[in-house]
């Protein structure tokens, strides 16, 4: 569900917030069982202290018994709590980044209200992995604050033996924090650089396998690939940035974490030696320096992380607080309406009018290719209203005054480019599973052929972008998808130009039967679907210059003729 505007993250700040705030209860749990956990490991070698200060003095079984018993509930402890306090925080570490992907994708997939100024490449990179490093923040305070637990428990326990030892680990751990703040700054900007160009070379090679087989057409391939090293090479620099100050930001926890505790060792070595604690505290004070690395470590990463979900909430703060582009109304196209356009101009446009009337099939011959997406575009609402002037009206009423979840159900604009997703033919014709009409529109598109290759049938998979399927093949299978969502009113945008001469017929007449009494608009140079049309209307200059039948224009219009003759 897509937050209200009143409440939606703003910042990778409010992006944090929200996710502490919806997670308290099980954050709560997780710090007190991990709270527990810690403090159980640290005393382990309190008591083991203990039990040597009393062994040596009272040598008795009952007392041995006594300590091993402490033992077994400190360990029984120290192993119920971590399994139970990690399985609460893990839950809700996945349960919130499971959230957030969803909420990127809802924006990513409505570009309509949302203006966003990154490829789909870097919003699927935001939707994943940046998704999963913010949801780390609900693990991360938790851990910071049981290894704090820890560390204090520890200091305590050594400062009641000597309070320099106390002392020691308190001012230690300040120093090694404050050194290791300064490196996770560094982490956070290299980290939030390191995703960009990684994101952007994802979307690169995106662009490159769905366009490869034009580009070997025209020989730009080797360009394109020159151009995606570029962004390749500069994404692995900036990974090997990374690395390094990762690197040393672990080199030193490490290292200033080892000095701490030989220092607490050497100490209390020394204190024993000159007789200033006993025995048992000095196994004590050797088991709290060796256990202490491990909350030390873990206390010194933390900045790091807390960066990195920083970073992370940073680039989804970039699509979620997008600014809208439109504000949808709350009307309803009337059922069975037509298509208008009243003066629109947009791009190559130049005040286009023209109406389809409800239940007729109309072409559009487009003479500039670069005007026939401009209309695509409008009619998709990929270009919001404000964007162009003039009205479109759908089911006679005007699109800007209508929701665009209603635009969308009542009409439809299949792109020439339309996506083919991992899955099956089914599940790409049908997408939710409620179609009715699916073996019409298969049969409709000629995809029954490529039904008939494969002993699966429709339930042959496809894999992503379709690249098991020849570019024909992709594109009936996009035309299936649009026939079969069976819309009020359908625009399709050169659905054949992918098949050859005598399948295109068919599908021309297949089309115009199915689509019989419903509305149906296609922009297309394609003779056989310009004769299937009921009329054409021709554009040229961003306006309609004729309109007939197709066979009367071949009759009347010398530059129609050179234009969509073949």
């Amino acid at each position: 569900m897509t937050t209200p505007d009143t409440q939606r993250p703003r910042t990778g700040s409010d992006i944090l917030r929200t996710a502490l705030r919806r997670n308290v209860g099980a954050m709560t749990g997780g710090t007190v069982l991990m709270g527990l956990y810690q403090a159980g490991e640290t005393a382990f070698p309190i008591a083991l202290g203990l039990i040597v200060e009393h062994a040596l003095q009272e040598r008795g079984f009952d007392a041995l018994g006594v300590s091993i018993a402490a033992l077994a509930v400190i360990i029984t402890t120290v192993s119920l709590s971590w399994r139970f306090g990690m399985r609460i925080l893990q839950r809700a570490n996945t349960t919130e980044a499971h959230r957030w992907r969803v909420q990127v994708a809802d924006c990513g997939l409505q570009p309509v209200a949302r203006d966003v100024d990154l490829k789909s490449g870097e919003v699927l990179t935001i939707a994943t992995e940046d998704a999963d490093q913010t949801a780390d923040i609900i693990e991360v305070v938790p851990l910071l604050i049981s290894s704090l637990v820890a560390v204090l428990v520890a200091a305590v326990a050594l400062g009641l033996a000597d309070i320099r030892l106390g002392l020691l680990v308190i001012v230690g751990t300040v120093a090694i924090l404050s050194v290791l703040s300064v490196l996770s700054r560094r982490i956070g900007s290299s980290t939030r650089e390191q995703q960009a160009r990684v994101a952007r070379a994802g979307a690169k090679v995106a662009d490159l396998i769905t366009g490869l087989r034009p580009l070997h057409g025209f020989g730009g391939n080797h360009a394109a690939f020159r151009s995606y090293r570029q962004v390749s090479t500069e994404a692995k620099r900036q990974a090997v940035t990374v690395a390094v100050v990762n690197g040393a930001y672990a080199g030193t926890a490490m290292a200033l974490n080892a000095v701490l505790a030989a220092s607490v060792t050497l100490t209390a070595g020394w204190l024993a030696f000159d007789g200033r604690i006993g025995i048992g505290e000095l196994v004590m004070a050797v088991g709290l320096a060796q256990f202490i690395m491990e909350p030390l470590k873990m206390f010194s990463d933390m900045p790091k992380y807390v960066m990195m979900a920083r970073a992370s909430a940073e680039r989804m703060a970039l699509v979620l607080a997008a600014p809208p582009v439109m504000t949808p109304g709350t009307g309803r196209p009337e059922p069975g309406g037509g298509l208008e356009l009243d003066g629109v101009r947009y791009g190559e446009l130049r005040g286009l009018t023209f109406r389809v009337r409800a239940g007729e099939f109309v072409a559009i011959a487009v003479y500039r290719p670069r005007a026939a997406a401009d209309l695509a575009a409008v009619l998709s609402l990929r270009v919001p209203p404000a964007g162009y002037e003039g009205q479109v009206r759908v089911g006679g009423r005007e699109i800007a005054g209508l929701s665009v979840e209603e635009v969308r159900a009542h009409l439809l604009v299949n792109p020439y480019d339309g996506e083919i997703f991992a899955g099956t033919l089914r599940t790409n014709i049908d997408p939710r599973g409620t179609g009715r009409s699916v073996d019409e529109a298969v049969a409709a598109s000629m995809l029954t052929d490529v039904v008939a290759l494969h002993r699966e049938g429709l339930d042959y998979g496809v894999r992503d972008r379709g690249a098991n399927l020849s570019g024909g093949q992709r594109q009936r299978l996009s035309l299936a998808r649009a026939l079969a969502a069976d819309s009020e009113v359908l625009v399709l945008h050169d659905p054949t130009t992918a098949v050859d001469a005598v399948t295109e017929q068919l599908i021309a007449r297949n089309l115009a039967e199915l689509r019989r009494g419903r509305t149906t608009v296609v922009i297309t140079s394609s003779p056989a679907l310009l004769d299937a049309a009921d009329r054409v209307l021709v554009l040229d200059e961003g306006i309609v210059v004729a309109e007939d039948t197709h066979r009367n224009l071949l009759a009347t219009d010398k530059d129609y003729c050179v234009a969509v003759a073949r």
